[in-house]
């Protein structure tokens, strides 16, 4: 593990990317312990400060975990899909918020990913998912239900239909786009969405899933993608419309 000491990068985010690349090399394996802070402060030329603060990076990242003790240390972790799931979301977030990414673009990353997993999700979905999407349902056909919260309730319903594939990988990959994605365009459309339609489609997924057709599920979202590429269109306009009139003033 080598580090450029000329490099204007921070020397402990050079260090923990050293590090890190070792660890996804198999250089460091799970659960193997890492060289002590002096040992890594000697290797890289640094002091002591800069290699801790380049652990606290790997910590941050979960590739690593530090226990106390006489048999305590840093060791490498085992990364569970919780872990990835969650930083994935995150930086997918701030991927399309720092990116302008267009809005037809995420909508339909969005749901060419979730078709893809149809077919599967049709066949493997348990009773638990089935109850997750019907229970969605009901909660978004309330009609006190605010904003926020049938914006929840629709990446609940859609996080159901991706997991029942029972695919961890799968479930892993579409998280960026069930719930960074997602929310996203639900802050765009929500003003011009009709919940009635929603809920409408919703059932027809949810009654596909329920009869193991994949078919009628993928179909079923395309509707949804055109209907909220529509939504998103006429809040455009909308926007276009009072912009130019303020002009105009």
């Amino acid at each position: 593990m080598k580090i450029d000491p000329n490099n204007p990068a921070d020397l402990s985010a050079q260090i923990a990317a050293a590090i890190r690349d070792a660890i996804v090399a198999g250089k460091l394996i799970v659960d193997e312990r890492l060289p002590s802070e002096a040992e890594l402060s000697e290797h890289f030329e640094v002091s002591r400060s800069t290699v801790r603060e380049a652990l606290k990076r790997l910590a941050a990242q979960s590739l690593i975990r530090t226990q106390r003790g006489a048999f305590g240390g840093a060791f490498v972790n085992r990364l569970s899909y919780h872990d990835a799931y969650n930083q994935h979301i995150t930086t997918s977030t701030l991927l399309l918020g720092m990116n302008n990414v267009s809005f037809d673009t995420a909508c339909e990353a969005r749901f060419a990913l979730e078709r893809a997993c149809a077919d599967l999700s049709a066949a493997r979905r348990d009773a638990d998912h089935l109850a997750t999407m019907r229970a969605e349902i009901v909660r978004q056909a309330q009609p006190g239900l605010s904003d926020e919260a049938f914006c929840a309730s629709d990446v609940a319903f859609h996080r159901a239909l991706v997991d029942g594939a029972g695919n961890a990988v799968m479930s892993y990959q579409l998280a960026g786009a069930v719930e960074a994605m997602q929310p996203l365009m639900n802050m765009i459309t929500f003003t011009a969405r009709d919940r009635a339609e929603i809920v409408r489609v919703h059932e027809r997924i949810a009654d596909a899933s329920a009869a193991q057709d994949g078919a009628a599920v993928s179909d079923a979202l395309t509707e949804l993608e055109a209907y909220t590429k529509a939504l998103a269109q006429s809040v455009f306009a909308a926007r276009a419309q009072t912009g130019a009139e303020g002009k105009a003033r």
